[in-house]
C-alpha cells in the first residue's frame, strides 16, 4: 500500500486523478526555509523528513512525501503568514519569472530510497495592486508556497509555465509514476 505523507489536498487530487491507490498518514515535522541551501537541497531535506517520520511507523509500505517551494532569485518564498504577506509575495513575483521546485522522497519497503526533484519556471503577468487584491479575494492562499495556486484562477496571474505544471501544483506525478513502476 502506498502512503502519502502529506496533508496537501492538491497532492491527493493529483494522485486520485491518476487512479493511484493510497492512504494519507502524516507526522508533524518542522519545515526548513533557509535561503542558505540551494532550492533542490532545501526541498529534499523537507521531503525526506516527512517521509522518514512516517516510514518509521510503517516500514512495510511505500512512503511518498513531497515538499514544494517557490524561489525568486534563489530565495525561498514559503507559505504566507497572513494576507499582507501574501500580497507582498505576489507583488515580488508580478511581472517576473521564478522557479518552483518539488522534491519527492520515496521510501520502498526494502528501505531503498528513490528521491528526486523537479523544477519548473513560472512567469507571472504584470499586475497592479488591484489585480493582486482581486486574486487574493478569489483564491485562498495562506497554505500555499509563494501565495498562489496554479490550479485555481491561474489565468489571472500566470503568463507562462516552462516545465511540469503538476510540479507547480505540488507533485510531479509523471516522474513519480516512473519511479514507482521502476
Amino acid at each position: 500500500m502506498l502512503i502519502l505523507a502529506s496533508q496537501s489536498p492538491r497532492r491527493r487530487d493529483l494522485l486520485l486523478r491518476e487512479r493511484v491507490a493510497f492512504c494519507v498518514i502524516c507526522r508533524e515535522t518542522r519545515e526548513q526555509n533557509s535561503a542558505e541551501l540551494p532550492p533542490e537541497q532545501l526541498c529534499a531535506r523537507n521531503a525526506s523528513a516527512k517521509a522518514e517520520a512516517v516510514a518509521a511507523d510503517y516500514p512495510n509500505h511505500v512512503i511518498v512525501a513531497a515538499d514544494t517551494l517557490v524561489f525568486l532569485d534563489g530565495r525561498p518564498l514559503g507559505k504566507p503568514s497572513d494576507p499582507a504577506d501574501a500580497h507582498r509575495m505576489l507583488s515580488l513575483l508580478q511581472g517576473r519569472t521564478h522557479s518552483v521546485c518539488t522534491a519527492v522522497a520515496l521510501i520502498m519497503p526494502s528501505g531503498e530510497r528513490r528521491d528526486f526533484a523537479v523544477t519548473s519556471r513560472v512567469t507571472f503577468r504584470a499586475m497592479s495592486d488591484a489585480d493582486i487584491d482581486r486574486y487574493l479575494a478569489e483564491v485562498p492562499v495562506l497554505d500555499k508556497a509563494g501565495a498562489y495556486a496554479m490550479q485555481e484562477k491561474s489565468e489571472l496571474i500566470v503568463a507562462r509555465v516552462d516545465g511540469d505544471v503538476d510540479n507547480v501544483v505540488g507533485l510531479p506525478v509523471a516522474r513519480l509514476l516512473q519511479e514507482l513502476t521502476r
